[in-house]
């Protein structure tokens, strides 16, 4: 009996140990320090991209950085008819990172202007969805880490460059509002909301004065604010807080993590966590603001979770 017993704390420790490597392994795949892109910043397949202000990068930048905006790499519609932020088809996806330089042998590492965070988590998130998640990393800390560690800067802007890629093999990790609706209490799977509490809460109504969202949160999501993913230096916190954050959000080890927000880019930043923990993803690409056009849809009581 004792040794019965004995195998059975061996088995659960390699189990515990396994997990704790593989995260290891997989924060380790998706994010790089300031010193190792000093290390690569002259690699020939090396594609560095800026996302935050354009001021601030025509003042100083990493050197080969180009800048990139969330116009790039997604659809735009502020008429309220169609959606601020959605996920191009796969050709035309294709076609848009071709332009950033983005060719199949590329090494794309992605970093953020100031406290640009979820917009670089987009674009990491989309390209993931383009079957290039392998060669895309964020930067840790962003371009005010790359400062602080005294690494040289540049109001340089690199010459335009088109790269080559096959047609993409997306990862369908975009999903609709049926979708969503249907898996709001699917086993193994939790939906997470990552826009701030007050939204969440039903304190503060999102959207515009013209087109508001509905106030609250989706029945049975968790709360996992997009701001949390780093710390006050906007270093990306360790995976022991983001596993406490994800807990706290009722997401369980090995659920599938489906999320949302405003419009589908401040929930990125969780995905992200997300996946650096072993979980798979899916991104509502219209959020709170697709789900508000749906009336009928169900949304928590405000009244139940509002102080």
């Amino acid at each position: 009996m004792r040794i019965r017993s004995l195998l059975l704390l061996l088995i659960l420790l390699f189990i515990v140990i396994a997990n704790v490597n593989a995260a290891k392994n997989a924060r380790d795949s998706l994010v790089v320090s300031t010193s190792w892109l000093a290390a690569h910043l002259n690699d020939p397949n090396l594609v560095l991209l800026h996302v935050g202000d354009k001021v601030q990068y025509a003042a100083e930048h990493i050197p080969g950085a180009r800048l990139v905006s969330l116009s790039d790499i997604a659809n735009t519609d502020h008429t309220g008819k169609g959606l601020i932020l959605e996920m191009p088809a796969a050709e035309d996806l294709r076609v848009r990172l071709e332009k950033l330089g983005i060719s199949d042998n590329s090494k794309v590492v992605v970093y953020y202007g100031k406290d640009w965070v979820s917009p670089s988590t987009r674009v990491i998130f989309t390209l993931d969805y383009a079957g290039l998640g392998d060669r895309a990393v964020l930067l840790d800390g962003g371009m005010t880490a790359w400062r602080r560690d005294g690494h040289k800067v540049t109001s340089e802007v690199p010459p335009p460059r088109t790269g080559k890629l096959a047609p993409l093999k997306v990862h369908p990790t975009i999903v609709d509002a049926a979708y969503v609706r249907a898996h709001l209490a699917t086993p193994g799977m939790k939906v997470v909301d990552g826009r701030a509490a007050v939204f969440f809460d039903g304190i503060e109504t999102g959207g515009s004065d013209e087109h508001p969202d509905r106030t609250g949160h989706l029945p049975g999501a968790g709360s996992f604010p997009f701001t949390e993913v780093t710390n006050e230096e906007l270093m990306l916190r360790s995976p022991d807080e983001w596993r406490a954050l994800l807990t706290k959000a009722g997401v369980k080890p090995g659920d599938t993590v489906l999320g949302y927000c405003h419009i589908g880019q401040q929930v990125t930043a969780v995905l992200f966590v997300a996946r650096t923990l072993g979980h798979k993803v899916l991104l509502y690409d219209g959020a709170m603001q697709d789900w508000s056009r749906h009336p009928d849809y169900p949304m928590a009581e405000v009244s139940k979770v509002a102080p």
